[in-house]
């Protein structure tokens, strides 16, 4: 097998949602499920956690990550993209002597990803002729037909389109938000996490649930008490 670093990106200083990152989930700080899912997943050389936070930098270590150095001050202001994180953690395991195939991103706030799903991904990348992927969903409506409001009118996007029958649409996806893999050498040369031949790993949408709000939060725990009760049941 070759070789895959699991770097999930946890900086601290949540305005949101206070220390969302190592918030108690269902009695686990969130993080740890990121770090459980890439230890099942058993396709990883080495888990790491990016971040700036001591706190979170202990409680992953607790749960199994490698935190072997510490978010640069570049990389943990607002203005850094994920790439330039990427970048520094390649780099400086490059100092160490540690090269990888692939790098797998992904978000510290992922309770519904399953190691199952991160193997799975992996074997569909490898088995292909793509530099990348990403996990997506599809919209459960045609995003042709979107509607605006002017004026306090409600008025339709596209007039034409709200006249086409829903399945003659080509159906649309949006990004899952909660991983990416991508060949280390590709993301390097075309600095994106998407570049261009990025497969599709196509998720349930019941498997993703974006958490940037109180509301977000409070979501989540009613799909993942679902979910663990019929998973359970």
């Amino acid at each position: 097998m070759q070789s895959i670093l699991a770097i999930i990106t946890a900086r601290g200083g949540s305005k949101r949602i206070p220390k969302k990152n190592i918030k108690e989930f269902f009695g686990r700080p969130m993080i740890s499920y990121a770090i459980n899912a890439c230890k099942e997943a058993g396709i990883f050389s080495d888990i790491m956690v990016s971040t700036d936070d001591n706190e979170i930098a202990k409680i992953s270590k607790d749960n199994g990550a490698d935190i072997p150095f510490m978010r640069s001050e570049k990389t943990a202001d607002d203005f850094a993209t994920t790439f330039d994180v990427l970048e520094e953690v390649i780099t400086e395991y490059k100092k160490t002597g540690k090269d990888y195939d692939y790098i797998c991103c992904l978000y510290p706030c992922v309770p519904f990803l399953s190691g199952e799903t991160l193997q799975s991904a992996y074997n569909q990348l490898a088995a292909s002729e793509n530099d990348a992927l990403q996990p997506v969903c599809r919209f459960s409506v045609p995003i042709e037909w979107a509607m605006k409001i002017e004026n306090g009118l409600l008025i339709p996007n596209d007039r034409q389109a709200q006249l086409i029958r829903s399945q003659d649409l080509v159906p649309k996806y949006f990004d899952g938000g909660m991983f990416y893999m991508i060949k280390t050498e590709t993301l390097l040369r075309e600095k994106s996490l998407t570049p261009k031949k990025t497969m599709a790993y196509i998720m349930d949408e019941k498997e993703i649930q974006d958490i940037d709000t109180i509301d977000d939060w409070n979501m989540a725990e009613l799909k993942y008490k679902l979910f663990k009760e019929t998973k359970n049941g």
